[in-house]
């Protein structure tokens, strides 16, 4: 089992799914460094962390990760780190963190120095955590700014960007090519709309499209359509905006997949999805790039047949990407040496001994981490991949799909920490629809409502 897919926060709902209830009460109370200043004449806020000025900076470092095959990519670049800092210990220690993290910040106990964090659940613990402005400064223009915008939050940013998680199209490019049907024309999502009725006359039976069944994973999905239009559920200050034209575009033509009959509902990667990807019944698969894991481990039938293409686009010229999860790393403000944190995060994101120990060829992944790509620009260079063909995709240069992909995303907004409550509303109410309970303009409104009433407004 590939654990680091499955256990990695965008690319599995077991670990990503767990409510997201973070009514953080207090605010934290970290360590003052108001004494320094920063750009000459301006003092440091209190809440904004600066890297150690030591020239051979010395501490003990607790990160915590979620345990799996990344956790061991990480640990694996401990003794890289420490070549160049030998004097920080780090404790890397594999904790669960939706169970422990709330309750540990909140009580200020035993409190890491750095912490693995889904993107979707950042703002619900800003006020835990240092505002990483100063220190991402050097880094920040090389960024992909739709990270740096899910991690900001009243000006400050609250995590250290790790990947950038693009959506693409995943094809079974031989079972097209046999029904006649070439992927490569898709441009728009209408485009695709005809593929499907194309591959379903020749297929007879065929539902060609993944449609989500996972509530959970059926709102992420659906806001990786959105954040192609350049939208989201909530706005740059946490206001619900899902009552758009655009996220009636959006269910509209997820409405139409299903009323036609053209999509395989199933939840991702279970043994009815499998099935129908293996038979050639469901051949269309729009989704992030940690898809990749399904031909390289899952689909020993169909391995190799797959391949990967950016979105199509919702009008032509549009954005061919959108986000579909995403991880950051975070600093929380009472960890004893949190700015040692920031040179181990510094390390693995932002140096190229570092990136390249994390995407590049090693011992979890012989071929490199194929299942996301950096959010730094330096590193997410097309021309020099950290990963190598994927072999489940045909040998496919994956890497350079998925930059390409990833230059594409729109800016973005935080996420709410009221966002995976609302699966409860939105997500829920997308399968009603599916269900033949609602229409698009249904699930809007009553979601709308009831996200406001339920949640927004008991903040």
């Amino acid at each position: 089992m590939h654990k680091g897919v499955l256990m990695h926060p965008n690319q599995n709902t077991r670990a990503a799914a767990g409510a997201l209830t973070l009514a953080v009460a207090l605010a934290a109370c970290g360590p003052s460094i108001t004494s320094g200043e920063s750009g000459g004449s301006e003092p440091v806020a209190a809440d904004r962390l600066q890297a150690p000025t030591d020239e051979s900076p010395q501490g003990e470092i607790t990160i915590w990760d979620r345990s799996g095959d990344l956790f061991n990519v990480f640990d694996a670049v401990i003794d890289d780190f420490n070549e160049v800092y030998p004097d920080i210990t780090v404790h890397h220690e594999a904790v669960d963190i939706d169970a422990k993290l709330q309750n540990t910040l909140i009580t200020g106990t035993d409190v890491p120095d750095g912490v693995f964090l889904d993107d979707a659940k950042v703002a619900g613990f800003s006020d835990y955590l240092w505002d990483l402005s100063d220190v991402l400064a050097p880094y920040t223009d090389d960024i992909a700014p739709q990270k740096i915008d899910v991690n900001s939050l009243d000006g400050a940013i609250r995590g250290v960007p790790f990947d950038l998680d693009p959506g693409l199209l995943f094809y079974n490019e031989k079972a097209l090519t046999d029904a006649g049907i070439d992927a490569t024309e898709i441009k728009t999502y209408d485009d695709l709309l005809a593929a499907a009725r194309a591959y379903q006359e020749a297929v007879p039976g065929s539902k060609p499209i993944h449609l989500e069944q996972s509530a959970f994973l059926g709102q992420l999905q659906l806001e990786m359509y959105a954040s192609q239009l350049g939208t989201a559920l909530a706005d740059e200050h946490g206001e619900l905006q899902l009552d758009s034209d655009e996220y009636r575009q959006v269910l509209g033509w997820l409405d139409t997949v299903n009323q036609e009959g053209l999509g395989t509902r199933a939840e991702y990667l279970s043994p009815s999805d499998v099935g129908a990807l293996e038979s050639g019944d469901q051949v269309f698969y729009p989704w992030a790039i940690w898809f990749s894991f399904a031909p390289e481990q899952q689909l020993t039938k169909t391995s190799g047949d797959w391949r990967a293409m950016p979105l199509p686009a919702w009008e032509d010229g549009g954005a061919r990407s959108g986000a579909m999860g995403g991880s950051s790393f975070v600093l929380p403000k009472d960890g004893e040496n949190a700015e040692l944190a920031w040179l181990f995060y510094e390390f693995l994101m932002f140096d190229e001994d570092g990136y390249r120990a994390v995407w590049g060829e090693n011992d979890t992944y012989p071929n490199g981490l194929a299942t996301s790509i950096p959010a730094y620009a330096p590193a997410a260079d097309p021309a020099k991949p950290l990963f190598g063909p994927v072999e489940g995709l045909g040998g496919q240069d994956l890497w350079t799909t998925a930059v390409e992909a990833g230059a594409e995303i729109p800016g973005g907004a935080p996420a709410p920490a009221w966002w995976a409550g609302a699966v409860d509303y939105l997500g829920t109410n997308v399968q009603r629809m599916y269900d033949g309970d609602m229409t698009p303009d249904e699930v809007i409104e009553q979601s709308t409502a009831d996200i406001q009433t339920n949640l927004v407004d008991r903040q």
